[in-house]
């Protein structure tokens, strides 16, 4: 551990030295809990939108611009929060996104019109991108400190917390109130917030080990993993923006699926209403596999050849998912789909986060996150012009993008320095 002299002197956001393995245990533990929290607390306001439509009276198209306020309040805060990283530190600033996201799901139940909705999930958007940020800027902390690509089992949290509150919210939508329902639920958040916060930070940034065993020597489990500042800015800045592009590519396909994926089944194969619900249930639980796994392929594949597989992979599933001509083979090519996405997200931000620190994490986020605002309306337009199936098969496409992009960059990392 660091002298003390050297604690009182160090930034908010300077690295001190976090020796132990224990340490570096706790601190893994404090971040994927805030991880789950995210997707906990997310996936548990997105069980209470029908209920909240009905209580502000909106229509269609007005509970549309309300929901706007979560993309715009996260978009718009998630280069500012790379900022605030920078300035204060990854750990305190994951904490005050964690209260802010926390605190503010309980604020949608208690409006009753939808410009109020609106303006509240501004503010929850906002907790949202700036959790985001801050806590792939640890978590991409602790990856080069262990010298191993665990980002895919921090994103599983995510997945899993996305799961247990979907499937929580559905249990008790009928027995609580949503104002009930979400005031608990922003308890839960602030007590695991307080929780895994004062763990987080009580423990400096961590410094990267050298020699630490076998991982640290794998050229193919840390390919990707270059310090901050180890390229050029120039070429720093465009490589963002090549991992962010795969980013969007594959939050466009998580887009699509939560928003299309039960409509396709239930309207165009003439699914039951309940056996349409199990085309997303499939995807997700897929895609936690895959995240909980990705570490091991990973270190066995190396980063880049996990790109190619993966889009390769989700672009096969979803082929067969939009035009599949019976039930099953389309739940089949929706849990490929799954399983292909899985790490193209956490190594994309992992990789971005890798070159410029949390300014890249932020840029590739914001990439991303207008990846999963851009699929939704663009495929109701083509589904318009179309059919459902054919627009479908845009994830398809950009699946297959990411897969190239990667390919055809797979040698710009290590040059991008010389």
């Amino acid at each position: 551990m660091p002298t003390p002299n050297k604690t009182r002197t160090a930034t908010p956001g300077a690295r001190r030295s976090v020796s132990t393995d224990r340490d570096l245990t706790r601190l893994r533990a404090a971040i994927t809990a805030f991880f789950f929290l995210d997707g906990f607390v997310f996936a548990g306001w997105v069980a209470r939108i029908p209920a909240i439509k009905d209580q502000t009276s909106a229509s269609e198209g007005a509970l549309g611009l309300a929901l706007l306020g979560v993309s715009a309040g996260g978009t718009a805060t998630m280069m500012a929060t790379g900022r605030l990283c920078h300035r204060f530190g990854n750990h305190p600033t994951t904490v005050a996104a964690g209260v802010l996201l926390a605190g503010s799901v309980a604020l949608p139940p208690l409006t009753h019109s939808a410009l109020a909705l609106g303006l509240v999930l501004l503010v929850f958007g906002t907790g949202f991108g700036a959790l985001n940020v801050a806590m792939n800027s640890a978590a991409v902390d602790l990856i080069v400190a262990l010298r191993r690509p665990v980002m895919p089992g921090f994103h599983a949290a995510f997945s899993l917390g996305g799961m247990a509150g979907a499937g929580l919210g559905g249990l008790i939508a009928d027995h609580l109130s949503p104002t009930r329902h979400l005031s608990l639920l922003a308890v839960f958040g602030l007590l695991l917030t307080a929780v895994a916060g004062r763990t987080l930070i009580s423990l400096p940034v961590p410094t990267p080990r050298v020699g630490s065993g076998p991982a640290a020597e794998s050229r193919r489990a840390t390919d990707l993993e270059t310090p901050p500042g180890a390229q050029r800015p120039g070429r720093a800045r465009w490589l963002v923006a090549v991992f962010g592009l795969i980013a969007l590519c594959t939050a466009y396909g998580e887009g699509a699926m939560a928003d299309w994926a039960a409509l396709h089944l239930h309207q165009d194969l003439d699914t039951s209403a309940g056996l349409a619900a199990a085309g997303y249930a499939v995807f997700a639980l897929m895609m936690a596999v895959g995240r909980l796994s990705g570490t091991a392929l990973l270190e066995r594949l190396g980063q880049t050849r996990t790109l190619v597989a993966g889009g390769a992979t989700a672009a096969a599933g979803m082929l067969l998912g939009s035009l599949a001509p019976t039930i099953w083979l389309a739940l089949l090519g929706f849990a490929v789909t799954g399983l292909g996405l899985a790490n193209l997200f956490p190594v994309a931000i992992a990789r971005a986060g890798a070159l410029t620190g949390p300014g890249g994490v932020a840029a590739a986020s914001t990439l991303g996150y207008g990846g999963m605002l851009l699929g939704p309306p663009t495929i109701g337009f083509l589904a318009d012009w179309y059919s459902l199936p054919v627009a479908l098969t845009t994830v398809t496409v950009l699946a297959a993008v990411a897969a190239v992009v990667a390919y055809g960059t797979r040698n710009a990392a290590r040059t991008a320095g010389s």
